[in-house]
């Protein structure tokens, strides 16, 4: 390659990343009023709610207290409160580095987040990436096979495991695995007693991290698979065979890289199914990360955890959202930024 060519390939990639650079920036400017209205709707819907919070300040006392009492531990609590104001401390507090007191899991919020994050989002991103990986190259190999009895397999698979709730994927892999061959552990993320380690870590995860992965890969094998035969119907990719080329190379220097847009793009709006399912597979198999507390938050109206939970659950999908859209400008000279 002439070396006059490289040069202008490198300043068209830097000017590219420059573009993502600036289209990330204004996501996050964006983010912190979107991420404001989200707390500001959480307290009034939860201020709408049918559920007493004091039921789960108060636990089995709840039916014996009287009403004196009752109001007396709502004034204690500071449940006695408008949602408007329950809001306003709760932001105050944030701003100060306070995320509040779980009730359900007694503890800081900040202790709750510290020790289950990191299993979510390993588990999460783990899944994630496997399944995009996966997706790509089976989505991508069936297309270039358009009509052919792998294409009709491997797509007909996809969309029987895209009507299959997580939950039963997770209970197959247990049977299969776990309960059948005894081959992996079903549930936690160490043995009994044990500490954790890498290893024991690693076998737990397995199951988890493919039941999530499965539930991910359909829509994203399909969808790779549609833009890669609409790719390889489009002008360019019939010149490039004119010209003689084909098969992997005509797969990575073309048809990839045109069909790949559509993917990351799915793929950053996936991030909503992603919590919602790790939550499932959380439950299944007694992971300890924050998912599934999610839930208990918002049943039990445990404001501070359930805000702060949220909250991270909304940052998380405007992130994938930005990241995916910056990939899109980065790897597609095509793409500009109006403005």
């Amino acid at each position: 390659m002439e070396p006059a060519l490289v040069e202008t390939l490198i300043v068209a990639r830097r000017g590219r990343g420059r573009t993502a650079g600036r289209l990330l920036l204004v996501r996050v400017a964006i983010a912190f009023p979107v991420l404001l209205v989200v707390s500001l709707a959480l307290f009034a819907l939860a201020g709408l709610s049918p559920f007493d919070p004091l039921a789960t300040y108060l636990g089995g006392e709840y039916q014996s207290a009287s009403q004196a009492q009752r109001e007396a531990a709502q004034v204690a609590y500071g449940l006695d409160a408008s949602w408007w104001s329950a809001w306003w401390r709760w932001a105050c507090a944030l701003l100060s580095g306070d995320l509040g007191f779980s009730s359900t899991k007694g503890r800081p919020v900040a202790e709750v987040l510290a020790q289950g994050l990191p299993f979510t989002i390993g588990l999460s991103a783990t899944a994630l990436l496997i399944a995009a990986a996966a997706a790509i190259t089976l989505g991508a190999v069936a297309g270039m096979r358009s009509g052919s009895r792998l294409d009709k397999t491997v797509s007909a698979l996809a969309t029987a495991l895209a009507a299959t709730p997580p939950f039963v994927v997770s209970l197959l892999l247990v049977a299969v695995f776990a309960v059948g061959l005894r081959a992996l552990p079903t549930s936690g993320a160490r043995a009994p007693g044990e500490p954790y380690t890498l290893g024991g870590i690693v076998s737990h995860a397995a199951l988890p991290v493919t039941a999530l992965a499965l539930s991910q890969m359909p829509w994203l094998l399909l969808s790779m698979r549609s833009a890669v035969v609409d790719a390889a119907r489009s002008d360019a990719v019939r010149g490039a065979r004119a010209r003689g080329i084909s098969g992997a190379t005509l797969l990575r220097g073309h048809i990839g890289p045109m069909s790949v847009l559509p993917t990351l793009a799915l793929l950053g709006t996936r991030l909503p199914e992603v919590i919602a399912g790790a939550t499932i597979v959380e439950t299944v198999f007694g992971w300890p990360g924050i998912a599934s507390a999610l839930v208990d938050s918002a049943t039990a109206l445990d404001f501070p955890l359930f805000a702060s939970l949220s909250l991270l659950a909304a940052a998380a999908v405007l992130a994938g959202s930005a990241l995916a859209d910056a990939a899109a400008v980065w790897l597609d000279p095509r793409i500009e930024l109006a403005g």
